[in-house]
């Protein structure tokens, strides 16, 4: 693993990650069960259009993913206190020197990794009633996990006032598999898509 240890959010770490596929957004190259996705080749689309411009296409925030930010901190304070840990912030990790694929955890450990989400109440007491990894983040999470090489990961969703929950969650050797398969494909065919828009140029 390749740690990148700049603020996240600055701008050193927009510029690292523009043009390469990062953990948050894996959800657009496999699905929850490591099939292909159907967001695969508009994904494909925007990041080879990154690296020609060297922009990074900057998504929608929601005044809910503002407040989800501010109370990240006051999360990760919780977590460190019930678990007896230091969670260290980082701002960008890579499997290796090639640098191909990328996350940005939400705090990393000796020998794990931490994904917190501070959703809305109905969203939270969903995830609380559940009691599971919340299936839209099985990809961020296990990809988390292939980027560093650790076996698990805890996501931790996080509402004032609620209970909170926190999951440790294991590595899926057989997921990651697929995954780190389908990185691969995707990835050879970034290159071929901004070489061949390089070349009408």
């Amino acid at each position: 693993m390749i740690i990148l240890d700049v603020p996240q959010l600055s701008e050193e770490w927009f510029a690292a990650r523009t043009g390469i596929p990062s953990a948050s957004h894996f959800d657009k190259i496999v699905t929850s069960t490591g099939a292909p996705s159907k967001q695969s080749e508009k994904y494909l689309y925007q990041l080879a259009a990154e690296r020609l411009t060297g922009i990074k296409e900057q998504g929608y925030t929601s005044d809910a993913m503002k407040r989800g930010m501010e109370l990240e901190a006051e999360a990760r304070d919780l977590f460190e206190m019930t678990h007896d840990v230091t969670v260290k912030q980082v701002g960008l990790c890579y499997q290796d020197e090639g640098k191909l694929f990328s996350c940005s955890p939400d705090g990393l450990m000796e020998d794990s990794g931490i994904e917190i989400k501070c959703p809305l109440s109905h969203t939270h007491v969903g995830y609380l009633f559940n009691g599971g990894l919340p299936t839209e983040y099985i990809q961020q999470v296990q990809g988390s996990m292939l980027v560093t090489g650790f076996s698990s990961w805890f996501f931790m969703s996080y509402f004032p006032g609620l209970p909170t929950l926190i999951i440790n969650v294991k590595r899926d050797a057989i997921f990651c598999a697929k995954l780190q398969a389908a990185l691969a494909l995707f990835c050879k065919e970034l290159d071929a898509v901004t070489e061949k828009i390089r070349e009408l140029n």
